[in-house]
Parts: structure tokens; C-alpha cells; sequence
């Protein structure tokens, strides 16, 4: 059990039968009644972001969870098969348990959450970055590169996304996870 004043971002709290991290928080010391703490809290088993406010000093269920690095193998009419790489344990997951399906790929590092009470399974998180190669886009004019103007790009995993006109076929571009946005082109050793 912990109070409100125990709150920090990326806290796991039980709160209405599910699970919820602490997204933002901020204790408020109002002129006239008690202090309370506003937040933020994103479900782990939908995602869904709520907004709540909790008196100071409630206690709060904390939740334990527990990290652990699986490697993407491959995708196929059951779902994604992943692998413990310490265990070398294999994971079946359904489409849905991965919040951006197309920015993985064969090979790629994914972070599994599992209730460490219960041992369920909770979610995936992708890293923040992730780079994938732009299978298709359409040929930028040269020198027109001082405006911000984009095209749209196919990447390795089906995936569709903007980028920039100097973006060519076979390039290897970095990708946000968390706004599926191109962040920079990869520099290649050559």
C-alpha cells in the first residue's frame, strides 16, 4: 500500500479493477479545503488515458510489474510469436497485444509486461525508436529541400508514413514509436 504522497511518473497502481500507470501528477494545495493530487493514468490493458483526482493521503494498491526483453521471431495466421532470449521461452500474442504492429519487424527487441503477482500477461512496449527501411516513395526533386513539404514513403512492414522530399527507395529512416512520425534518415557505414 502507498499514499498519494508516494506518487511518481511511471508508477503501476490497481485502481477500479485495472491496471493503471501514473502518466503526470500534481499535488494541489487549494486556499479554502484539503489537498488533493490530480493525474493523469494510462490503462495498461487498453491504453486508455483517464483523468482522476484522489484526495491527499488516500492509499493507493501498488502493482508490480515486471520487464522482460523478448525478441520478435516472426508473425503468421496465430498471431506474433515471440522469444524469451534468456529462456529462449516462446510467446504467442494476438494482434491486438501490440499497440503498433507494423513498426516491428523480424529480429526487433520489444519490452513484455507481466503482472508479477498473477503472472498474467499485461502488454508490449515498442523502444521509442525504431528504424525500417522505405520500400517505395516516389522520387524527390533535386534541391527542394528548403521547405518542409512531404510525400508519403512505404516502409519494410507495410507501413505508410510521411517524410521528407530527399527521402529516396532503400533508405534507412528513424521512427517515432509513440507518434509514428519520421524523426531523422540513418547514416550508413559505407
Amino acid at each position: 500500500m502507498a499514499t498519494t504522497s508516494d506518487f511518481r511518473n511511471g508508477l503501476c497502481i490497481e485502481f477500479n479493477n485495472d491496471l493503471y500507470t501514473i502518466v503526470e501528477f500534481q499535488h494541489v494545495k487549494p486556499g479554502k479545503g484539503g489537498a488533493f493530487v490530480r493525474t493523469k493514468l494510462k490503462s495498461l490493458t487498453n491504453g486508455k488515458v483517464i483523468d482522476n483526482t484522489f484526495n491527499s493521503g488516500v492509499k493507493i494498491t501498488t502493482a508490480r510489474i515486471e520487464r522482460k526483453t523478448y525478441q520478435f521471431l516472426y508473425k503468421d495466421g496465430a498471431g506474433y510469436h515471440l522469444m524469451d532470449n534468456n529462456t529462449f521461452e516462446q510467446l504467442d500474442l494476438d494482434e491486438k497485444a501490440i499497440q503498433n504492429p507494423l513498426l516491428i519487424k523480424e529480429g526487433q527487441e520489444l519490452d513484455v509486461l507481466f503482472h508479477q503477482e498473477t503472472g498474467n500477461f499485461i502488454g508490449c512496449e515498442l523502444p521509442p525508436f525504431v528504424e525500417l527501411k522505405v520500400t517505395y516513395t516516389e522520387p524527390g526533386l533535386k534541391g527542394d529541400t528548403a521547405t518542409r513539404a512531404l510525400k508519403p514513403a512505404t516502409l519494410e512492414t507495410g507501413l505508410q508514413i510521411q517524410v521528407p522530399l530527399f527521402i529516396d527507395n532503400d533508405e534507412i529512416i528513424k521512427i517515432d514509436t509513440r507518434t509514428i512520425a519520421y524523426v531523422e534518415r540513418v547514416k550508413t557505414d559505407i
